[in-house]
C-alpha cells in the first residue's frame, strides 16, 4: 500500500515525535510511508473561523500534493474532520482524494485490519475521545481496541469521557471563562482515575489538557495514542 503522511501544522511545529511515531508504527507493519514535503495547513483554522475563501487554495494544495496515493494518514482527528466534511464542500474536485484520508485508528483497524501493533506500555493509561473524533469521524472504540491490545497497559475508564476538553480551536481563546472550566472538569476527571497518562488522538486537545493537569499538579502526562503505539518497551 502506497501511504503518505499528513503531519498537521500543530505535529510539524510543536509534536513532531507524534509524526514519527506514527511513520514507526506502519514501518512494524511492513508498510513504506513517504512525506510530501509540498504539504501544509489543511485549511480548518481559516474555514472554522468564517475565511472559506482563504482556505480554497490550501484544500486545492492538499488535494494536489497526496494525489495518486493509496491512502493518507494524519495522527489528529480534528484535521481528517476538515478534510473528509468540508473539502468535498469546498472544492469537489478534492472529494476522492479526501476519501482516501484517515486518522491513524481508521487505517489500522478499518483499512489494514490491525488491532495489536506489537507495542508494550507497562503504565496505566486513560483515555480522551476528543470532540472531532467522536462526533465527527465516529472513530468509536477503534483506538481503545489499539491501546488495549498494548502488552503491560492498564486502561482505565475516565469518567464523563465524552465531555469535550474546552479547546475548540479558537473557542478557548473567544471563550476562556467557560473553556476553563471545561477544562477543570476534565482534568478532575482524569486526576480521579489515578492514571499516569492520559492519551487522545489530538494534540492540540492535549496541549490544552496538559496545561491545565499542568497548573493543578495534577501526576497525570498527556501523550498522543500513536506514541502509545510506536513504544516497544
Amino acid at each position: 500500500m502506497k501511504v503518505a503522511l499528513f503531519v498537521t501544522c500543530v505535529n510539524d511545529l510543536v509534536f513532531p515525535g507524534t509524526g514519527r511515531a506514527v511513520v514507526q508504527v506502519l514501518e512494524r507493519l511492513g508498510h513504506t510511508v513517504d512525506f510530501p514535503v509540498e504539504q501544509g495547513c489543511c485549511g480548518q483554522m481559516h474555514a472554522n473561523s468564517g475565511y472559506r475563501e482563504e482556505a480554497l487554495p490550501l484544500v486545492a494544495n492538499f488535494a494536489k500534493t497526496f494525489d495518486g496515493y493509496d491512502a493518507i494518514v494524519c495522527p489528529s482527528g480534528s484535521c481528517v474532520a476538515m478534510v473528509r466534511d468540508w473539502y468535498p464542500k469546498l472544492l469537489p474536485d478534492a472529494a476522492e482524494v479526501a476519501a482516501r484520508t484517515y486518522e491513524l485508528s481508521e487505517l489500522l483497524v478499518d483499512v489494514l485490519g490491525v488491532t495489536d501493533v506489537g507495542a508494550t506500555f507497562p503504565h496505566r493509561v486513560t483515555y480522551h475521545p476528543t470532540c472531532h473524533g467522536l462526533r465527527m469521524l465516529r472513530l468509536g472504540d477503534r483506538p481503545r481496541q489499539l491501546l488495549g491490545a498494548v502488552r503491560g497497559l492498564e486502561l482505565l475508564d475516565l469518567p464523563g469521557a465524552e465531555e469535550c476538553c474546552g479547546f475548540g480551536g479558537t473557542f478557548a481563546v473567544k471563550n476562556a471563562g467557560v473553556s476553563g472550566a471545561m477544562l477543570a472538569d476534565k482534568c478532575r476527571s482524569i486526576v480521579d482515575t489515578g492514571a499516569e497518562y492520559v492519551a487522545a488522538v489530538d494534540n492540540s486537545c492535549l496541549a490544552h489538557i496538559g496545561g491545565g493537569l499542568s497548573r493543578a499538579g495534577g501526576p497525570a502526562k498527556p501523550i498522543h495514542y500513536a506514541e502509545i503505539l510506536a513504544t516497544r518497551a
